[in-house]
């Protein structure tokens, strides 16, 4: 399996209340509405959006992966409204190992709704079937509970806290290690 024959391609993903599409240029506001908060930056390695033009930037990074065929987004979409609520994607993937790490950040007006439990069940689901992963694993700040939780309801198991594992905004914090391997995946959505 290649980036390419997954990325080149990006397939549209359908849940019960969700699209999970490619990000387009029309998503810019929606994706700036959430990104301007405060409180959805402060569990992520990136600074809040202080300009629209910050976001504009951002989309078009994404739309140049998108166009290299490399790892890219996915936008989530929340049906009910047609509204861009959030993204979610493989930030890695080792080929060669069969090893992928999921990443998501959803809008504060959708929280505790179960909606990125939602995307990332579509998102494992995808990478155990078509990207013939054999491991999903996740990571958070320990501070994270919300995306701690996720991560419990989507199965994966917590392996242990990295100490001061990344560096971000200028300083190094803890970060807890979950994961899921495609067995485990099976046996849990029976």
């Amino acid at each position: 399996m290649e980036i390419e024959n997954i990325f080149g391609h990006l397939p549209i993903l359908e849940t019960e209340r969700l699209i999970l599409r490619k990000i387009t240029l029309d998503d810019i506001q929606d994706m700036y509405d959430y990104c301007s908060k405060g409180e959805v930056s402060t569990y992520v390695t990136w600074e809040t959006h202080k300009t629209l033009a910050d976001t504009k930037e951002f989309v078009e990074f994404v739309l140049t992966q998108y166009e290299k065929n490399k790892i890219g987004l996915w936008g989530i979409v929340f049906k009910a409204n047609g509204k861009l609520i959030g993204t979610i994607d493989f930030v890695s993937w080792q080929v060669k190992h069969r090893i992928a790490e999921l990443g998501y950040v959803i809008s504060p007006d959708y929280w505790g709704q179960g909606i990125t439990t939602e995307a990332a069940n579509e998102l494992i689901k995808f990478g155990f079937h078509q990207m013939e992963l054999i491991r999903i694993q996740a990571r958070c700040f320990v501070e994270n509970k919300g995306s701690e939780r996720v991560m419990e309801k989507i199965g994966m198991s917590f392996e242990g806290t990295i100490r001061k594992g990344m560096l971000v905004k200028g300083k190094h914090a803890d970060i807890k290690m979950y994961s899921i391997l495609k067995e485990e995946y099976s046996s849990f959505n029976m």
